[in-house]
C-alpha cells in the first residue's frame, strides 16, 4: 500500500476511534494531517480573540518545513497509537 493511500485510510480510521482524543492530540491530528496534505501553512494568522482557529493555525505552523511523506507517516503513527 503506498504512503497516500496508508495516510486515506488513516483519515478514515480516525473517524472510527471508540474515546475522543485529547485536544492536544486532535491539535497535532490537524497539523499533521494539514502538512501532509497541503503543505506549508497559508494565509494570515487567525486574531487574538479567534482561539480556535489561532491555535489549529499555530499548530500547523509549527509543521513548517516538515516533508509532506514525513507529515504523512507521522500522522499514520499517531492514529494508530490512538487506536490502539
Amino acid at each position: 500500500m503506498s504512503m497516500t493511500q496508508q495516510f486515506e485510510d488513516a483519515q478514515a480510521r480516525v473517524k472510527r476511534l471508540t474515546t475522543s482524543p485529547s485536544n492536544a492530540d486532535l491539535l497535532e491530528l490537524y497539523a499533521l494531517y494539514k502538512q501532509g496534505a497541503v503543505g506549508d501553512v497559508q494565509g494570515d494568522r487567525p486574531g487574538r480573540l479567534d482561539f480556535r482557529n489561532r491555535a489549529k493555525y499555530d499548530a500547523w505552523a509549527a509543521k513548517r518545513g516538515l516533508a509532506t511523506d514525513a507529515a504523512m507517516a507521522q500522522y499514520i503513527a499517531l492514529v494508530q497509537r490512538l487506536g490502539a
